[in-house]
């Protein structure tokens, strides 16, 4: 399947450059009738998928729900009926690889806990569909390779749920700084983490190393990793990481507590980042440039996220539309599978934050030693330049 949407052709159709011309919602692929939106497969119905990746669907203009993947009969049952879906919709983990004969299902959306999306993406990718692959995107850079080549040799697209990079506090935020008007930034700070609690099952195989490939890091911390990576849009040459980990607390036999962590950049930026399973709730980041900053708090909800600009003259904070992020990373997938929008989150990208997850980790098991991360890895798109928003009402 060749991807229509080459650096070479972004520069033709004029959106090479910076946020002039970029792809809104719609724009891409413009409000389609029912029956020619593409069909997802929504493998998983725990906390994310029932409340905010069914219900997302419903303000989609290129997708819809097409089927349910589940272990609980019970529970795919009655959503799906009360999705107005046939039986013939519901699946289950046993007989998941009969979506190949299923045509209205062209897209897979593997919403599992964390130690199953190299499974079924694979599988997924072998029955001829397209994968949206939550992040993380797996739990081992192996099994994030792996997902990589399954992709490439089924000739299917695989994107990863980086919600952010497509949502407009956060496209605004890379603007402002890629516009140079704040001058060159020169440190970012990322904190992401929550209390978590062992007697909530979502939470229970969060905290098993084994099912989440991290604790804390992956589930939050990811969110820090990649926001600093998608702000100043270059990669991190090294890191250094430290963890303080109460053994005692049973949350945290088999996974790091707080951990934090810098990462130097080529153009002299420093990122520094925090997460912890067992601090209060936050998802926020700041940006220090020469000449003023930038402030996200919240930065990465689902919704009600703030930022505030402070540079020579004074503070503001744009007013930015609300969106359903979850309906746009999908309308985004659907538009990419029909070749009118690029892959802005590829696999390769979920690679890349599996292995500066790795490195931090790696970097607290040898006491805070330094870590070489530069592997090569460019991202083919800027968010900044081909993602846009809707203009405020």
């Amino acid at each position: 399947m060749t991807d229509s949407f080459s650096r070479r052709g972004l520069i033709q159709l004029g959106l090479g450059g910076a946020a002039a011309g970029v792809l809104a919602p719609g724009q891409a692929g413009a409000q389609r009738p029912d029956s020619e939106k593409l069909g997802f497969a929504v493998v998983g119905l725990g906390k994310l998928a029932l409340g905010q990746i069914v219900p997302g669907f419903l303000n989609c203009s290129s997708a819809k729900l097409a089927a349910l993947v589940s272990g609980h009969p019970d529970k795919a049952r009655a959503l799906a009926a009360a999705q107005g879906l046939p039986v013939d919709a519901i699946y289950d983990y046993g007989n998941f690889d009969r979506i190949a004969h299923n045509p209205r299902i062209q897209i897979v959306y593997i919403a599992l806990p964390n130690f199953l999306h190299a499974e079924y993406t694979i599988r997924a990718l072998k029955a001829g569909k397209h994968v949206l692959c939550e992040k993380p995107m797996a739990t081992s850079i192996a099994d994030c390779e792996a997902m990589i080549a399954a992709a490439k040799a089924a000739d299917r697209r695989l994107m990863i749920a980086y919600r952010c990079q497509y949502e407009p506090l956060n496209l605004e935020a890379m603007r402002r700084l890629r516009s140079g008007a704040l001058g060159r930034p020169r440190l970012v700070v990322t904190d992401m983490g929550r209390q978590s609690d062992l007697a909530e099952p979502s939470d229970a195989w969060r905290l098993d190393m084994a099912k989440s490939g991290g604790g804390a890091l992956a589930d939050m911390g990811i969110y820090g990793v990649n926001a600093s990576r998608y702000l100043l849009n270059e990669e991190p040459v090294e890191v250094r990481a430290w963890a303080q980990t109460n053994r005692s607390d049973p949350r945290f036999r088999t996974t790091e507590d707080l951990i934090s962590w810098q990462f130097r950049f080529p153009s002299g930026a420093i990122g520094e980042g925090s997460t912890s399973f067992s601090y209060a709730g936050t998802m926020a980041y700041r940006v220090l440039c020469e000449h003023g900053r930038l402030v996200a708090d919240p930065g990465a909800f689902y919704g009600g996220n703030r930022l505030t600009v402070e540079g020579t003259a004074g503070e503001r904070q744009p007013k930015l539309p609300e969106i359903d992020q979850f309906a746009r990373e999908m309308d985004w997938m659907a538009d990419v599978v029909r070749g009118k929008a690029p892959l802005v989150s590829p696999g390769e990208e979920g690679l890349q934050d599996m292995r500066l997850m790795r490195a931090i980790l790696d970097s607290v098991a040898r006491g805070g030693a330094t870590i070489r991360t530069d592997w090569g890895y460019r991202r083919a798109f800027d968010p900044a330049a081909v993602v846009g928003v809707p203009a405020p009402a």
